[in-house]
């Protein structure tokens, strides 16, 4: 559904002014969700019922892939400063004397099962994110509106929705927005209001205590993740955290509901689980008492598309396996892009693509209640072998490089090597031909709403006649890629991208030359000294910061293989591979050809056309 061209251009009607995305919630969810969108240009107005932002507590584990998305951004190096890494688990239970002794310890992401590039959990608490997330939003001239609680949204004949909130001296005000997403927690009132969006599951019969301050104990792993079983007096879990604290998530076992359970209850379950260890609280910055519950909505939008929930709206769970803000800011990121097009007219009719994102989140969500039920079950059994198994069977999804997508309109085809719709890209590094800058391929360029089509092909030579024949099918003026760029092109022109100070270091147009919508690359083995970026097809040459040679390694990467190799594979001479991948970095499609065949190249150039024809209007 494109939003009218008055509102687009002038961002107002009558004499309100109307937002393109009304956001209800500044946690993780609600803060990513408005970082993206403010960038790529769209109105947002954010409001959140709290005075302030989290200062303590509450989610406080950063996984690997969300590190990434955040580099992507180019955010959280002040994270990695600040935060703890958490390498290892270690494993403690009660032996046949009472006491409790060490069973194992395992390496969190092991090489040979995961590839990630932070081989480690980030442990800061929610604040500091949220902190993070805020002052990237006021780059983009974007604030949160505090102390303003949703109330409700109706459908107006005017195309818009109209969201009502209620101020702290009780004074009600509406917003005009073309969309509306609650990632306003586990009780969303932006839930309740969608009609058919309620949450369904089942509560578990675990019920926690957590803890975040600074011990004085002698126990020895205090400074790795630790699973401590007492068959006795239940399970305790260990989390270092940044400042010299830690935090202690208790199992309060046989003790009622969490409702009524004070900090010296949950201090002395802990004494009683790490003895004959010591343990004491020099400080307590954070206290919190929950029964564990796993839930997923109905729905995850309205019938029209047009109201959206994200984040602990859309699914609840534990917190000990530090998935919430994870799954939540990527929530997130999987709605933002598609907002964008969405909003600028491009999405194909019937809101095609606005649909992919219940589809996949929806089904992220059931795959996480179906580990953390699982993965619960056995912290509180308390079994080191079982235990270490699970953890190393899932620990793919745990480190959130195993998140995939199922095939839809915006993930098609099959794998190629390792390439696979629906999953992320491998990490890899490669070396930029313009600068000889070893970057990884998957973080060097920046988020700006763009699909990223790269071309793959070891041997440029070889390579050149298919290169030139697919570039000027797609270039010419009636192609739908043209047109798609010529459409986004007068959006931009409408609706800019946010002018940000930092944009001097790495101006966006390096990437925006060719097309607004499409970022062409280029990787290939060929020797730097063998061509010029003037002489590659006009795409490419126009492109000049994506192109890049596959020989960082191995002296300035972390792997032998290189790019290509472990992208594809053996990957022949004579054939080429063209790759598109989706502005949040997953896999769209992939296929090989054979790069001396013209007749292949116009396949080639086709089968593009079809692939973006299926989501994208002009």
């Amino acid at each position: 559904m494109a939003i009218s061209t008055t509102a687009a251009v002038n961002g107002s009607h009558g004499s309100e002014k109307v937002n393109d995305v009304c956001v209800v919630g500044a946690g993780p969810a609600g803060l990513m969700l408005s970082v993206v969108l403010a960038r790529l240009g769209l109105s947002v107005k954010v409001l959140d019922e709290r005075p302030d932002q989290t200062s303590v507590g509450r989610a406080d584990g950063i996984q690997p892939k969300t590190i990434e998305t955040l580099q992507m951004l180019g955010l959280g190096d002040e994270l990695l400063r600040q935060g703890v890494r958490v390498y290892d688990i270690c494993m403690w239970a009660t032996t046949d004397d009472g006491s409790i002794k060490r069973q194992g310890r395992e390496t969190h992401y092991p090489k040979d099962v995961v590839d990630v590039l932070h081989p480690f959990i980030l442990l800061c608490h929610q604040g500091m994110v949220e902190k993070t997330l805020l002052d990237d939003m006021s780059l983009s001239g974007l604030d949160v509106e505090r102390e303003q609680t949703f109330q409700t949204y109706r459908h107006g004949e005017d195309g818009l929705l109209h969201i009502e909130s209620c101020g702290a001296d009780s004074s009600t005000s509406e917003t005009q927005s073309h969309y509306l997403v609650g990632c306003d927690g586990a009780r969303s009132a932006v839930r309740k209001a969608i009609p058919g969006t309620y949450s369904e599951g089942s509560p578990h019969n675990s019920v926690w205590g957590v803890l975040d301050g600074e011990l004085v104990t002698d126990f020895p792993d205090i400074w790795s993740k630790t699973l401590v079983h007492s068959h006795e007096h239940g399970t305790l879990l260990i989390i270092p955290r940044e400042r010299n604290m830690t935090r202690l998530y208790i199992e309060m076992k046989n003790s009622g509901p969490a409702k009524g359970l004070g900090e010296e209850f949950v201090m002395e379950q802990a004494r009683r689980v790490l003895q004959p260890y010591q343990v004491e609280w020099k400080t307590v910055e954070w206290f919190g008492n929950y029964a564990v519950s796993q839930r997923v909505a109905a729905r995850f939008s309205d019938p029209e598309l047009k109201a959206f929930i994200a984040g602990d709206a859309s699914h609840s769970h534990s917190p000990k396996a530090a998935q919430g803000l994870n799954t939540s800011v990527h929530d997130s990121w999987n709605l933002a892009w598609k907002l964008n097009l969405a909003s600028r007219g491009l999405s194909a009719g019937d809101d095609i693509l606005l649909r992919t994102y219940e589809d996949e989140r929806k089904k992220i969500a059931h795959d996480l209640i179906d580990f953390d039920f699982e993965h619960a079950n056995q912290i509180a059994g308390g079994d080191p072998k079982l235990l270490a198994e699970n953890f190393r069977k899932n620990t793919k999804f745990i480190s959130g490089v195993g998140v995939e997508y199922g095939r839809n309109v915006i993930n098609q085809g099959t794998a190629v090597g390792s390439l696979a719709p629906g999953l992320i890209l491998p990490p890899a590094k490669v070396t930029r031909f313009i600068d000889a800058n070893p970057v990884h391929v998957q973080l060097d360029i920046p988020v700006l709403g763009q699909f990223r089509i790269y071309f793959i092909a070891a041997d440029l030579g070889r390579a050149a006649g298919f290169l030139s024949r697919v570039n000027d099918l797609i270039a010419s003026e009636s192609s739908l890629l043209s047109r798609l760029s010529r459409a986004a092109a007068e959006s931009y022109t409408r609706k800019p991208r946010a002018a940000r100070s930092e944009d001097v270091f790495r101006p966006s147009e390096r990437y925006t030359s060719a097309s607004h919508l499409f970022t062409y690359a280029l990787i290939t083995s060929t020797d730097k000294n063998q061509f010029e970026l003037a002489s590659l097809p006009s795409l490419l040459s126009s492109s000049p910061w994506t192109v890049y040679l596959d020989n960082a390694y191995p002296s300035v990467s972390e792997t032998t293989h290189g790019c290509i190799e472990k992208w594809l594979g053996a990957c022949e001479p004579n054939t080429i591979t063209i790759l598109n991948v989706r502005p949040d970095g997953y896999v769209g499609s992939v296929c090989q050809w054979e790069n001396s065949d013209m007749a292949q190249a116009d396949k080639a150039a086709q089968w593009l056309e079809a692939y973006y024809g299926g989501f994208l209007a002009a």
